[in-house]
């Protein structure tokens, strides 16, 4: 049977999302890319679009899992706040749609696409073409970011079933 992994990487300017596929032994990407709202727009209509958006995805592609990356460190506590938020309107949105959702840390994702938990972000992106045998990078850096975060749910649920 099929299994649809969801990956977000959450943010309020731009939350990317990705979406493979497991058949067997193969994998696919279905699609990728990302929710972008403008900074012109107060917050909560910039939560409300990564809500509405989110929810189209996941009623498009039916996905069975969902993988979140968790919040890392900032240093600009503002913009922390912000980006914890999106994340929050992120996770409600999956359940509200009756997910099952597993959160991973930058470098466990990292660490699950090229075996360095310090990976940069052209490593990561190298690494998703490479598993997903895409044409070219995938783009934004959000939305390759979804995509490894996809994967290393997949990867994880692998290693739950052994």
């Amino acid at each position: 049977m099929p299994k649809i992994i969801l990956g977000i990487d959450p943010g309020i300017a731009d939350t990317g999302y990705g979406v493979i596929k497991e058949e067997g032994s193969c994998l696919s990407c279905l699609t990728y890319g990302s929710i972008k709202t403008s900074p012109k727009d107060d917050l909560i209509t910039r939560l409300d679009i990564l809500n509405r958006e989110l929810d189209k995805i996941i009623k498009k592609y039916k996905p069975d899992l969902a993988s979140v990356e968790q919040l890392f460190f900032n240093k600009n506590v503002r913009t922390a706040l912000v980006v914890g938020q999106a994340r929050g309107v992120s996770l409600l949105t999956l359940k509200q749609n009756n997910l099952p959702i597993i959160e991973f840390t930058p470098s466990q994702v990292k660490q699950a696409v090229s075996a360095y938990g310090q990976a940069s972000k052209k490593q990561v992106q190298k690494m998703v073409k490479l598993i997903l045998n895409l044409k070219e990078l995938p783009y934004p850096d959000d939305a390759a970011d979804a995509l490894a975060i996809a994967i290393c749910a997949l990867n994880s649920k692998l290693c739950l079933k052994n």
